[in-house]
């Protein structure tokens, strides 16, 4: 496992999912020692979809932290992800993380998936 430092971290947090996050990682149901992982997968309308959830760290996984939240993602993954800036939103319209990728040479109509 690479570790990454947190000031070259290949992708930003807004403050809202810094705090989602962390909420999230305070629920009595959380598992300890797990991190957040942020990665792609094929699939999608686009071709690509994201991939977020809360893993245990693989050998092969980048690491590192922001804002105190241990993040994985795999070293493959950072050509398709890198200065994506990871938001939460809390409006009516739109409730969850949202991406917005440089990469992203176009995506679908709810922000799931993307091409490149």
């Amino acid at each position: 496992m690479t570790q990454v430092n947190s000031n070259t971290a290949p992708i930003l947090l807004t403050p809202a999912a810094i705090e989602e996050v962390k909420k999230l990682m305070s629920m009595p149901d959380f598992f300890a020692g797990h991190c957040l992982r942020i990665g792609v997968k094929g699939g999608g309308c686009s071709g690509m979809s994201y991939a977020l959830g809360f893993d245990n760290p693989e050998e092969d996984d980048e690491r590192f932290e922001i804002d105190g939240i241990p993040v994985l993602m795999k070293k493959a993954h950072s050509i398709y992800l890198y200065g994506m800036q990871l938001d939460y939103e809390h409006g009516l319209n739109a409730r969850g993380f949202t991406f917005n990728n440089p990469n992203a040479s176009s995506s679908c109509g709810c922000g799931s998936s993307f091409a490149v």
